[in-house]
């Protein structure tokens, strides 16, 4: 009798390791798929930053203010000045 448990006892520990083997096994397995998901959706997904200077863009007033701060930090020539002024205004 004392073998047969010693035999049962022993089987249920093999069965338990090997449970919990497995089990971090997929944990791991889940985990790495899930940071793949992460990375592709991220490569994927730039349009945002591209709509943000297409958004500046559309408003001249805003665009006029940054070049007058240019020109007077002395960023832009006076020539250089009223050639972006003139596009801004005209289009």
């Amino acid at each position: 009798m004392p073998g047969l448990i010693r035999g049962v006892a022993r089987t249920a520990v093999v069965a338990g390791t090997a449970s919990t083997v497995a089990g971090r096994v997929n944990r791991r397995q889940q985990n790495k798929w899930a940071q793949q998901d992460a990375q592709a959706q991220q490569q994927a997904a730039p349009a945002p930053q591209q709509a943000a200077p297409q958004a500046a863009a559309a408003d001249p007033i805003q665009q006029l203010k940054e070049l007058g701060e240019l020109h007077a930090n002395g960023v832009l020539t006076d020539e250089e000045f009223a050639a972006q002024k003139s596009k801004i205004l005209n289009g």
